[in-house]
């Protein structure tokens, strides 16, 4: 790389990335309420990918852990296909009822969501092997790991899993944080890595997203 070409990571080009497509009023007011319940939730940048992703794989069926308060899921749902059906995953009621009314604000049918109240790790063996085109996991990141074995089984081929905050602000490439999120989050990485089922990439977005095709 020249001297004077500018790095991925320098402050110009991240905001020139960020702005590259901007949350409309009903996205701002999603990410406002979940701010307000203490989900943070997914970059717009994050989002956009899996907006990509979706309408990329032409998701049909898509599962979600961790609701939140519909960010994430209105990006999904704007990229899969008109008749697709978001099953989303959440421990918390109330993050659920502000995903809800996010959607019907983005104008989505009932029938487009099956929100499932519960431990994702209670729920996720209930769900049909192979059924998924698209597995999206922002839920408790000791869990990460799990989330991978369950997830990768829902999968068709060619489906892909996501993981948000794969990066978790820097903390995974510094060898000195050992706290249990940090070290899942390196492990499903390393996983990811290591299985022959998938063709991972951990894509500096956002707050980092892993992500790996079923082969």
């Amino acid at each position: 790389m020249a001297a004077d070409t500018p790095s991925l990571f320098a402050p110009a080009v991240r905001e020139y990335v960020e702005d590259y497509l901007v949350e409309d009023e009903v996205l701002s007011l999603a990410r406002q309420r979940g701010a307000q319940l203490g989900c943070v939730p997914i970059a717009p940048t994050g989002g956009a990918a899996l907006s990509f992703l979706a309408a990329a794989l032409q998701a049909k069926a898509v599962v979600e852990v961790g609701t939140g308060a519909g960010t994430s899921g209105i990006w999904l749902l704007r990229g899969m296909v008109a008749d697709g059906v978001l099953t989303s995953i959440d421990l918390q009621p109330e993050h659920q009822r502000a995903a809800r009314q996010a959607f019907a604000a983005a104008g989505f049918p009932t029938g487009r969501t099956r929100l499932i109240h519960g431990e994702a790790l209670d729920v996720l063996p209930r769900l049909t092997d192979g059924g998924y085109d698209l597995v999206f996991v922002d839920g408790l990141k000791p869990e990460y790991p799990k989330y991978l074995e369950e997830g990768v089984r829902l999968l068709r081929p060619g489906g892909v899993i996501v993981f948000d905050n794969a990066l978790w602000s820097g903390r995974v490439a510094d060898p000195d944080e050992q706290d249990l999120a940090t070290t899942a989050l390196r492990e499903v990485a390393r996983l990811a890595r290591e299985d022959e089922r998938l063709v991972p990439v951990l894509l500096p977005v956002g707050d980092g997203l892993l992500a790996a095709a079923k082969r």
